[in-house]
């Protein structure tokens, strides 16, 4: 029998990348006007910000992403009020599909942002050039990381990419099968539990009053939270308190002390503790970095 080989079909392909950058930006922020030959997508992953292609201004708000083709002029700006964080990745390609995304600012769902997340997690262990620095015009790569890296971020990016075509064009598919259902449950339980936390993100909350809200035993609800997120629910509740301290830091409406008292802790020393421990800086370390940015 004679095989006849298959030359399978590439919709989108990433030839290269230039940058990619998971940006803490106060809330003045202002990225001056830059055109280049290449792709660039921008994401809000919190906040607000206002992104302008060519000559047209979009408002960009959180879980919204926004294309701009190659050898467009653009910018991206804070209002003034919130502090953003954003994801910023430019990257070659020749597909044609890609003219699809010109000037296209979509909302993303959870899937499409588990991606992103993924490729910025591959990011910090395949490069060793920071992925906050916004002058960086270029990625190094690391001298250990881990097997197959940069095919991966490719391989994501590409993904998230068909996704969206897919999606536009009402091709895109939920699989009916019960390990699917009990994922999307498990994601629904640990999305209801993370806003709980977000809304008492300024309180105290206990593990048993988390337990309690989602109607689950400890274990049960510890046991899925991880597979979720990694995480144990409190220690991701206490992950949630400095990131909403990052962003107040960075908007300057607040001193530490107003921080510390504003998010429950019982003082502000062993809010400053707990800050390096997760960050590695102080909070005057990292505010003096975003001000410098």
């Amino acid at each position: 029998m004679e095989y006849i080989k298959t030359v399978l079909k590439k919709e989108i392909e990433i030839d290269y990348l230039v940058t990619v950058h998971y940006f803490e930006y106060g809330k003045n922020f202002n990225f001056e006007p830059e055109k280049h030959n290449f792709w660039e997508l921008v994401y809000v992953d919190k906040g607000e910000a206002t992104v302008v292609s060519g000559d047209v201004r979009y408002a960009l708000r959180q879980g919204e992403i926004f294309f701009h083709k190659p050898n467009t002029s653009h910018a991206a700006f804070a209002n003034g009020v919130v502090a953003p964080n954003m994801v910023v990745i430019s990257f070659g390609t020749d597909s044609k599909s890609m003219d699809w995304f010109a000037g296209k600012r979509l909302a993303i769902n959870e899937g499409d942002k588990e991606l992103l997340s993924k490729i910025i997690k591959e990011a910090r262990n395949v490069f060793s050039s920071p992925l906050d620095d916004p002058y960086s015009n270029g990625l190094t790569i690391a001298e250990n990381h881990s097997i197959g890296g940069e095919q991966m971020i490719e391989l994501l990016l590409e993904t998230m990419l068909i996704r969206l075509l897919r999606r536009e064009h009402g091709q895109e598919t939920t699989p009916k099968i019960l390990s699917s259902m009990k994922v999307r449950a498990n994601n629904d339980l640990v999305n209801r539990v993370m806003d709980y936390m977000q809304e008492n993100i300024c309180g105290n909350l206990t593990f048993e009053q988390v337990c309690r809200f989602s109607a689950q035993s400890a274990t049960n609800l510890k046991t899925i939270f991880k597979s979720v997120t990694g995480y144990g629910v409190m220690s991701y509740y206490r992950l949630m308190k400095i990131d909403t301290a990052k962003q107040l830091m960075r908007e300057g409406n607040y001193n530490i002390t107003q921080i510390a008292d504003h998010l429950g802790y019982a003082s502000v020393h062993y809010f400053s503790r707990h800050f390096k421990q997760v960050t590695g800086m102080t909070p005057s370390e990292y505010t003096m970095s975003i001000q410098a940015k």
